[in-house]
């Protein structure tokens, strides 16, 4: 789904600029103090402004200072609009994959009637085919079948859907490859998990977090201290015989105000959310995004977000005398009506290891046994040979009955791989146990060196399981986890998440099962994976649609660049005010104090062109900074102290040093071309 967008996209570059308009509403002004400041100020000057024309007074500097203010309240709006209309295309992208679908619901009676998605109610059980579009979100109630989820993920393998477990929950828009399922809907029209994605990337839903509205308020209390410093500054400039005009009153005071991060501010916000579904992360809150820039702890559960889901065959290890060629073909024929993923990893397995491939039975007589819960064996019988897969006790029970039994070797075979937290199969042929498959889980690839990555950025990583305390710590050992919590319980885990928080500590959580959705809840950053239940995607404050447990490193990235954004151009923001204090106050009043001539660093050319350079410089800053605003200041993993260091060397410094450039590089090109 998330497919990124330009930053300068024509599309959104053209909704940005009629958006830029739309919101000098005064309405939406207010929301942001600072900006509705500079456009209050616009109003006057270009009130004031008209007055002139209608007396025939003298306007080019008026007009030019006039207009500037103007441009700083649309560029500021500019910044915002592109954050949303990023927002926007990838809804629209969502919207393609909604639209009208047709469904085949069972009735009371048991027979189908095609009904439209709109008629489809919470609780209505439907029945999807191969080629079929699912209708709405839900939970597969029966049968098994390929989904092809790339309208949503953005992802093009196709993924398993079936009933019960963690695999059971699919999304409306998303559309069967292959066999069929029956479907219990969860959701009614209007509150599916689409259209709460495409609320949620329009940008209708968010608020501003804790940090922002701090910044907000901080922002405001700057500006009426200012506005204050500003209001009676005319009082004692009339004192001293050099009273000034409003124009340059308003110049001063839009200067002063820290209008760079106040124009800037909403566009950080939004984009930091965007950012994340860029990367197929959909955050239900920009709280969850600032949180997971300061996460300290992070729980994972194990079966399906550590490991794959589903135990899969690793190794044969043949009885004594038994070749493993002969184990590895009979497990393989013994497996052939086994459907379970386990049963199907070692068709899998015999054919990568020993290329066991398409065998001709035609023409033989063959009987497979289909695995069952009951008898927890699957095989096959051929003339004069019946061939069984298993478990231990029900392949013993198979050998008495054939009177026979597991010899000792097999046996202990079976002990050490359940020590190891393995699953054992046993094979038998007729009289004869040929040895023991080895099933085990399977860690998704690359997570240890991804953990290691958290643990760089300080994060200790916890994994959470239900298994015992063997299996788990072999689990942990192959994964690379700092710690884990065996025979887990939801109360366990919520538990474990209360004990961090206690210390002060932001946890985050990854699941996907809806035994960790009160822990999803419970948790400051709850990441449910799109692959698991609807429970589990409900509890969570974010959802990641490649259920990739890992994904937490580039969703803390984006939380701290958000983090430290912010603070960067605030720094840069407040930092300006010194040059512009250079530039702006030496004009007001070296005319009736001469010795503040020594005040003017930057050698500008007269006081007119020197309040005209500062306005410019301080409307063009802002445009200069949207790209920063909108991809976010590049994460690194270092200490808080070096990143502060960084932070004042570069935005600090930066933010003096470079309006002293700017504005005399401005002021030297209003006097040659004869602006001021």
């Amino acid at each position: 789904m998330a497919e990124k967008q330009s930053l300068w996209n024509p599309a959104i570059l053209s909704q940005a600029v009629a958006g830029a308009f739309t919101k000098l509403d005064p309405r939406a002004m207010v929301k942001n103090p600072v900006m509705f400041v500079v456009e209050v100020g616009s109003v006057l000057t270009t009130a004031l402004l008209l007055e002139d024309l209608a007396h025939h007074q003298p306007i080019a500097f008026n007009l030019q200072i006039t207009l500037w203010l103007w441009f700083t309240v649309l560029f500021a709006n500019f910044a915002e609009a592109m954050a949303e209309g990023r927002g926007k295309a990838q809804a629209d992208t969502l919207r393609k994959a909604k639209g009208e679908t047709m469904a085949y619901r069972y009735k009371t009676d048991g027979a189908l009637e095609a009904v439209s998605s709109a008629q489809l109610r919470s609780g209505d059980v439907i029945r999807v085919e191969a080629g079929q579009f699912i209708a709405g979100d839900g939970e597969v109630i029966e049968g098994v079948a390929s989904v092809d989820e790339s309208a949503i993920t953005g992802e093009s393998a196709p993924v398993i859907r079936e009933a019960g477990g963690d695999r059971s929950a699919v999304t409306g828009g998303t559309r069967v490859l292959s066999d069929w399922i029956r479907v219990k809907i969860t959701s009614n029209p209007g509150e599916t998990f689409l259209d709460r994605m495409i609320a949620l990337v329009e940008g209708a839903t968010r608020q501003k977090t804790p940090n922002e509205i701090a910044l907000s308020i901080l922002l405001s209390g700057l500006t009426i201290i200012f506005l204050l410093a500003v209001t009676t500054l005319q009082p004692f400039a009339i004192y001293s015989h050099a009273p000034q005009t409003v124009f340059v009153l308003v110049s001063l005071l839009v200067c002063l105000i820290p209008t760079t991060i106040g124009g800037l501010l909403s566009a950080i916000g939004i984009a930091g959310m965007d950012r994340l579904v860029q990367y197929n992360v959909l955050a239900m809150s920009g709280r969850a995004v600032e949180a997971a820039g300061d996460v300290n702890t992070l729980l994972l559960d194990k079966t399906g977000t550590i490991t794959l889901g589903n135990r899969q065959a690793t190794e044969f290890f043949p009885a004594p005398d038994i070749s493993t060629e002969r184990l590895a073909d009979a497990a393989q024929l013994a497996s052939f009506s086994d459907e379970t993923p386990e049963g199907r990893s070692i068709v899998v397995l015999a054919k990568e290891k020993y290329n066991l491939r398409g065998r001709d039975l035609t023409g033989m007589r063959v009987e497979f046994v289909p695995f069952t819960a009951q008898t927890r064996m699957s095989g096959v019988d051929l003339p004069g040979t019946r061939i069984r897969k298993g478990s231990a006790d029900a392949i013993a029970k198979f050998l008495e009955q054939e009177g026979s039994s597991l010899p000792r070797k097999v046996s202990d075979r079976v002990e050490e791989i359940a020590r190891m937290g393995g699953t054992p199969l046993v094979v038998a042929e007729n009289t004869t146990a040929l040895g023991v498959v080895y099933l085990k889980d399977i860690v998704k690839g690359g997570l240890k060196d991804r953990l290691a990555r958290l643990r760089a950025m300080g994060i200790r990583s916890i994994m959470i399981t239900g298994d015992n305390p063997l299996t788990a710590a072999v689990i942990a050992r192959e994964a690379g986890v700092d710690d884990f919590l065996a025979e887990a319980k939801p109360k366990d885990k919520m538990d474990l998440i209360k004990r961090e928080q206690a210390k002060g500590k932001l946890v985050a959580m990854t699941g996907d099962g809806t035994n960790d959705a009160p822990a999803l809840a419970q948790a400051d950053v709850g990441v449910a994976m799109n692959t698991g239940t609807q429970a589990a995607k409900e509890a969570g404050n974010m959802v990641d649609l490649d259920s990739n447990p890992t994904k937490l490193i580039e969703i803390v990235e984006i939380g701290k660049q958000l983090l430290m954004t912010r603070g960067a151009l605030t720094t840069f923001s407040i930092s300006n005010d010194v040059a512009k204090y250079f530039a702006i106050i030496p004009a007001m009043f070296a005319g009736a104090f001469p010795v503040l001539n020594k005040l003017n660093v930057m050698r500008l050319a007269t006081p007119h062109s020197a309040i005209l350079s500062a306005v410019i410089f301080n409307a063009l800053i802002i445009v200069a900074l949207i790209p920063l605003a909108l991809k976010g200041v590049k994460y690194e993993p270092k200490s808080a102290s070096s990143l502060l260091q960084r932070n004042l060397l570069i935005y600090g410094l930066g933010g003096v040093i470079v309006p002293f450039i700017g504005i005399k590089i401005i002021d030297v090109a209003l006097t040659a071309l004869h602006l001021a």
